[in-house]
């Protein structure tokens, strides 16, 4: 059987994170890629210019076409950038019984563009949290969700992920890529212990992409029937090759995107 990944985010017009993004990757992994749009951006290399939302009720329309019709093994949520667009896709996932959920809190792009309204973050909390198989946030975005300072360390890192299982998360990929160091270490927090995952920090500033890519991977790998930790290790190993391979890229005069095809091209 086919393995299909649903994606729920925004759009990057420069194809390097979002909707884009998730494509790609679902791509790369032999995983087949359906989307639904809730939001679009004018966005490039360099920031983000312009955001313009999709209507919850259209959100709403796009799920119920994808997931009445296709056999959907895992979804992904990205950008949502307003509460009624949140409600409606939680409502839709409930609707239609999704179990996998893996759940990127975006909240600010690469640039350092903000893309998700304040006001819409407590209904991420009530609504989207408690639904999610796992919610992948960074070091800043794990410290807005906790209304506390940014972790320092594995230490910090690890009881904000428990923090995180506290306010209804089943478990909380904790992403170190903001952090220092030689090693990029993301922390998976679950009820039932700890994983650490680690790979090579490397020198570029071809970034713009990964946590969408990681959340996504993670999907794919959670469509073809892995378990959370594989699927979130192989998510890990596939992104930090993709960095590896990102200086083969020449796209834009900003933080360019990540290698999703490195295997091909």
């Amino acid at each position: 059987m086919t393995a299909i990944a649903v994606t729920i985010a925004g759009s990057d017009s420069g194809g390097g994170a979002g909707i884009q993004a998730d494509l790609k990757t679902f791509s790369a992994l032999g995983v087949y890629g359906a989307s639904v749009l809730a939001a679009l951006t004018a966005q490039n290399t360099k920031g983000v210019t312009g955001i313009h939302n999709v209507p919850p009720e259209f959100v709403s329309e796009q799920i119920d076409a994808v997931f009445s019709d296709l056999a959907v093994g895992a979804v992904k949520i990205g950008m949502l950038s307003q509460a009624p667009v949140i409600s409606a896709v939680a409502d839709g996932l409930v609707r239609h019984m999704q179990s996998k959920v893996v759940l990127d809190p975006v909240m600010v792009a690469t640039s350092g563009d903000r893309l998700l309204d304040p006001g819409a973050i407590e209904n991420l909390r009530r609504l989207l949290i408690p639904r999610a198989t796992v919610i992948t946030p960074n070091l800043p975005e794990a410290a807005a969700l906790l209304g506390t300072a940014i972790a320092n360390d594995e230490r910090e890192m690890r009881e904000q992920g428990e923090r995180l299982l506290a306010l209804g998360a089943n478990a909380a990929l904790v992403k170190g890529g903001h952090g220092g160091g030689d090693e990029s270490v993301d922390l998976l927090v679950m009820p039932d212990g700890v994983v650490r995952l680690a790979s090579p920090r490397f020198a570029t500033r071809n970034t713009h992409g990964t946590g969408c890519t990681l959340s996504s991977a993670i999907a794919a790998g959670l469509a073809k029937g892995l378990g959370l930790v594989e699927a979130a290790q192989a998510a890990k190993n596939y992104v930090a090759t993709a960095i590896a391979a990102s200086d083969r890229l020449s796209v834009g005069h900003g933080n360019g995107p990540v290698h999703h095809f490195y295997r091909w091209w």
